[in-house]
């Protein structure tokens, strides 16, 4: 679970879809694929501001402006997994890239 949280919240596309507000579970459950966590599609659920955007591995209809809208206000996009696979749990605080991020960070030189 740590893995997996850690690697989903490390993500340049989840930081890039984050900052724009898009709720693009796709990009959340590719870096989960990435992560080496044992995962079962068919037991998969991801929320985004508390909105499920998938469950058991397959995509929910919500409202996508609307949550496009809630995610673009929140300084802090809470987004939850549950493998469902067991009792194991973590919590991994990342931040998004933006613009500004990427501009500061590619003016110095190593």
């Amino acid at each position: 679970a740590r893995q997996a949280a850690r690697t989903i919240v490390s993500s340049p596309l989840v930081k890039a879809a984050m900052h724009g507000g898009d709720p693009n579970w796709g990009r959340i459950v590719a870096a989960l694929g990435r992560s080496g966590a044992k995962i079962r599609e068919d037991k998969l659920d991801v929320h985004l501001n508390d909105i499920c955007v998938m469950k058991q591995g397959s995509p929910t209809r919500f409202d996508a402006e609307e949550l496009r809208t809630s995610l673009a206000r929140l300084n802090r996009v809470p987004i939850k997994v549950y493998l469902n696979l067991g009792d194991g749990k973590a919590t991994a605080w990342g931040c998004d890239l933006s613009e500004e991020y990427v501009r500061i960070n590619s003016e110095h030189a190593t």
